[in-house]
């Protein structure tokens, strides 16, 4: 079982930055890719980047292309999406979640593994 802790959330000014970092528990933390999602209030949770278990592919949603970074220290067994140029469309919580990737790596909730508890991040204008 892996367990999750999502932390750097906070309050920022649009334009501004913050790097969420997400600790997992466990020693199968480089078996699994990881993705981060998030879920902005009255709306459907949606993906936004997801790694794979060595670090060297990434994917991302649309929205924050060329804005977020997504990377990985699997010997800190730990995930982390650096956000920048940060618009008020970014809020919401963030959720990181540990994907099997059995075919290749993943962009639905219903595929993942473990989820972590959550951490909002709310930009203000």
């Amino acid at each position: 079982q892996v367990q999750l802790v999502e932390s750097g959330g906070g309050l920022v000014q649009a334009g501004g930055s913050l790097r969420l970092s997400c600790a997992a528990s466990g020693r199968t933390f480089s078996t699994y890719a990881m993705g981060w999602f998030r879920q902005a209030p009255g709306k459907e949770r949606e993906f936004v980047a997801v790694v794979s278990r060595s670090g060297s592919i990434t994917y991302y949603a649309d929205s924050v292309k060329d804005r977020f970074t997504i990377s990985r220290d699997n010997a800190k067994n730990t995930v982390y999406l650096q956000m920048n140029s940060l618009k008020p469309e970014d809020t919401a919580v963030y959720y990181c979640a540990a994907d099997p990737a059995y075919f290749g790596l993943n962009r639905q909730m219903a595929k993942m593994d473990y989820w972590g508890q959550g951490t909002q991040v709310t930009v203000s204008s």
